[in-house]
């Protein structure tokens, strides 16, 4: 990637103009988890507290997800990626997914 891409939670940049839109974008990502977090997990929920494991987990899934959707837009030409957001969900108990999404557009600052 020559350029970063810009990723914001927000519709637009101030002090940039949209000038091409390329459409929705993603990153996914779909994680395992092992035998010892559930059990670590399983106890949590008895006793109450952070499970540690999973939150180290769900935030690399999360930069993981973001850094494949900010390829995803600059594989479209994009250089900035608007309205980005998160979905995650579970696969049968055992995995974990993470989607980052968002809008690839080109930008161009104000003159």
């Amino acid at each position: 990637m020559d350029e970063e891409v810009i990723i914001a939670t927000t519709n637009d940049i101030p002090g940039f103009k949209v000038t091409e839109v390329y459409g929705e974008v993603f990153g996914l990502i779909v994680r395992s988890r092992n035998i010892f977090s559930n059990i670590g997990a399983g106890l949590r929920t008895v006793v109450g507290g952070e499970v540690k494991g999973y939150t180290k987990m769900l935030a690399s899934s999360r930069e993981n997800a973001i850094a494949r959707l900010r390829q995803e837009a600059a594989d479209k030409g994009a250089n900035a990626v608007l309205a980005m957001r998160f979905d995650s969900g579970d696969i049968g108990n055992l995995m974990s997914e993470v989607a980052a999404y968002g809008t690839a557009v080109k930008i161009e600052p104000v003159k």
